[in-house]
């Protein structure tokens, strides 16, 4: 079957957490959590080595929600449930439909960090991942040098598979060596 004949939700919730797919709008609320989240994401993430327009993070939702539709990647945007403000962003990216098998990525504001949210998260996506899509094997590429996502990792019930030598280059130019955590259904 075509991946854009696939069905399943676009949302689900976890004890605390509202998961959806991206909306038009959604930008600038983003965009704020990226602005004041920049120096804890630079080390790491691509799209944080300058201070976004709003206008280019809208253009970036919108391009999530048409990805998301087409099967091509699953962003979800993580909302508190209870009062309902954006706190993160988790997806299941370059699929391989043919196992299913997903690359599963994520980012936290810097002000929602330390409270367990990104475990839930990730606890939740993997759920979806393994109930909803039916997948077989889920992967976590994370930097040696990044703890915390390690952590979450770890705390998600996620096995170390091994270490990727030189396996990408964090965002200032630096080889770097990767984690691979991988989880399968039980």
């Amino acid at each position: 079957m075509e991946p854009i004949l696939l069905d399943f939700p676009t949302e689900f919730t976890t004890e605390r957490l509202l998961l959806r797919m991206p909306q038009p709008g959604d930008g600038e609320a983003v965009n704020s959590a990226i602005c004041h989240s920049i120096e804890e994401l630079k080390p790491y993430m691509q799209f944080a080595q300058e201070m976004p327009k709003e206008e280019d993070t809208e253009k970036n939702i919108r391009k999530a929600y048409a990805k998301f539709i087409l099967r091509q990647d699953m962003r979800f945007l993580i909302f508190h449930k209870e009062e309902g403000h954006f706190i993160g962003s988790i997806a299941l990216h370059h699929p391989h439909w043919d196992i299913p098998k997903f690359e599963i990525g994520y980012w936290l504001d810097a002000r929602q960090t330390g409270k367990g949210n990104m475990t839930e998260a990730l606890i939740g996506l993997t759920e979806f991942a393994f109930h909803e899509i039916g997948a077989k094997r889920l992967e976590l590429l994370i930097a040696v040098i990044n703890e915390k996502s390690r952590k979450v990792a770890e705390q998600a019930g996620y096995e170390l598979e091994g270490i990727l030598k030189n396996e990408d280059r964090l965002p200032d130019g630096r080889l770097m060596d990767s984690r691979l955590y991988v989880k399968n259904p039980d």
